[in-house]
């Protein structure tokens, strides 16, 4: 009978404790999941409630609008993008089956919010049959210049970001491959399957060694943490030799012989810069790297960004110190944190939060909320800034950066010719730009990489050369 009784006792036992464990569950479900299962692009009841309102309009700078939705019945709605795959990731995309993607995401809330929550909710129509129209997006986009970014990159994988350095507003971000939103559930198996990942957003996820444009924060870190650096000067004899052992080179076998400063930024001085990555030391070039946003979450309006790495490395790991100076090593950055750089130099070394929607609309275009530009910081000094700003001045006047001269605009930025993160690929390098214009008023700061896309002061400085006639025609 004590054994009958004792195993009753352990099943209720057992019952007892899955009954706590099951309530719990539901307990942390409830208090802390609810608000992320209730936005879920997969929750049914919200796309029901979508329906109801037609999704507010995304309009460009100018208030060209971007997007259209049409009413198809009662219970459904078609979007239409005006610009397809131009656009594409910046504006995202929103689909029953595939969900949100990029401003359609970001702003769901707005785009579906017609004002009047009693109606939205108990109506597909207001009381005089007027549709119900979710609330508006002014972007910061300039559409003839994401177009012609977008025309640019022809068909190279990369990405090019544009952006005000005084605002932080996003003038252009391209990203390709690219797909067409007005054809996603037709082409979704073909765009997702793709081993070149159209629906990768390269400019604000991609990561990529930076190669030289790195060196834009070398030498910022160099001004900042050593004495009179400016006027220094070694032998650069093509290698970078430290007890025996050949650390790096300079590209293609060059050797500059006695460079200083400034001509070893101009001309992209591997050995220079690997050695002064080898006096700052690791943790000085990270503390400036993390200065520029670097292993942290940036705070954006309308996007999220990938945070950018700069490794921690001992003392005694000198080729990777070295090289991580020079944006090799582990060094992976995006293409927004690179125009992020160029635009902080151009600013007088403060950084401005990146925008890409600058107002919210009611459905009739009238204006709800003004987001305003903020600072993220002062990341270098002025007087540091200005000197950057003059160095990247004499790289496009006279070193590797020639290809983004024009010839009525003073043109400032610094190439980059990236290796692939993994040493055995046999492709060309990547090809980056970085830089901005005019020298004494930057309206337009740029970052352009090309995948495989060889030399930075080839088809990278090029396009950012047409880019910046496009923009300040």
């Amino acid at each position: 009978m004590n054994d009958f009784v004792n195993n009753i006792k352990k099943v209720m036992l057992v019952f007892l404790i899955l009954f706590i464990a099951l309530i719990s569950y539901i307990t942390y479900l409830y208090m802390f999941k609810s608000e992320t299962a209730v936005a879920s692009s997969y929750n049914q009841r919200l796309w029901a409630e979508r329906n109801k309102v037609l999704r507010g309009t995304i309009y460009d700078k100018d208030m060209t609008a971007l997007t259209k939705s049409t009413r198809i019945s009662q219970t459904s709605q078609k979007l239409q993008y005006y610009q397809g795959a131009a656009f594409a990731h910046t504006i995202g995309y929103m689909d029953p089956r595939y969900g949100l993607s990029g401003l359609e995401k970001k702003y769901d809330a707005e785009l579906m919010d017609d004002g009047d929550s009693s109606l939205s909710k108990f109506a597909f129509f207001s009381k005089d049959n007027e549709e119900k129209v979710g609330k508006g997006l002014r972007t910061t986009l300039d559409s003839e210049l994401q177009k012609k970014a977008y025309n640019l990159l022809g068909n190279h994988r990369g990405s090019i970001v544009a952006m005000n350095p005084k605002t932080g507003e996003i003038l252009a971000m391209v990203s390709k491959p690219s797909y067409d939103p007005n054809y996603l559930s037709r082409d979704w198996k073909s765009v997702n399957s793709n081993k070149d990942m159209p629906l990768l957003n390269r400019a604000v996820s991609g990561l990529y060694p930076p190669g030289s444009t790195f060196k834009t924060i070398t030498a910022a870190s160099a001004l900042k943490n050593i004495p009179n650096v400016y006027n220094s000067s070694i032998n650069d004899n093509g290698s970078l030799v430290v007890n025996g052992t050949r650390l790096l080179g300079d590209f293609q076998g060059e050797s500059f012989g006695n460079i200083g400063f400034k001509s070893a930024y101009m001309h992209s001085s591997n050995v220079f810069f690997g050695s002064l990555g080898l006096d700052l030391g690791n943790k000085e070039l990270k503390n400036t790297a993390e200065a520029f946003y670097f292993n942290k979450h940036t705070p954006t309006i309308g996007l999220t960004i990938e945070n950018s790495v700069f490794p921690s490395y001992k003392s005694n790991e000198k080729g990777n110190i070295a090289q991580s100076a020079i944006g090799q090593a582990g060094v992976l950055v995006t293409p927004m944190e690179m125009a992020l750089v160029a635009s902080t130099v151009a600013n007088d070394g403060i950084m401005m939060q990146p925008m890409l929607v600058k107002e919210i609309l009611s459905s009739k275009g009238k204006s709800l909320e003004k987001l305003q530009p903020k600072q993220l910081g002062q990341v270098m000094t002025k007087e540091n800034a200005t000197t950057m700003k003059s160095l990247m001045r004499s790289v496009v006047s006279g070193g590797t950066g020639k290809g983004a001269a024009l010839s009525n605009i003073l043109v400032s930025g610094k190439t980059g010719t990236a290796d692939h993160v993994e040493a055995s690929k046999q492709e060309a390098p990547h090809a980056w730009f970085t830089g901005f214009a005019p020298y004494d008023d930057p309206q337009i700061a740029i970052a352009v990489i090309v995948e495989e896309g060889g030399q930075g002061g080839q088809l990278a400085a090029t396009i950012t050369r047409e880019l910046i006639r496009t923009y300040l025609k």
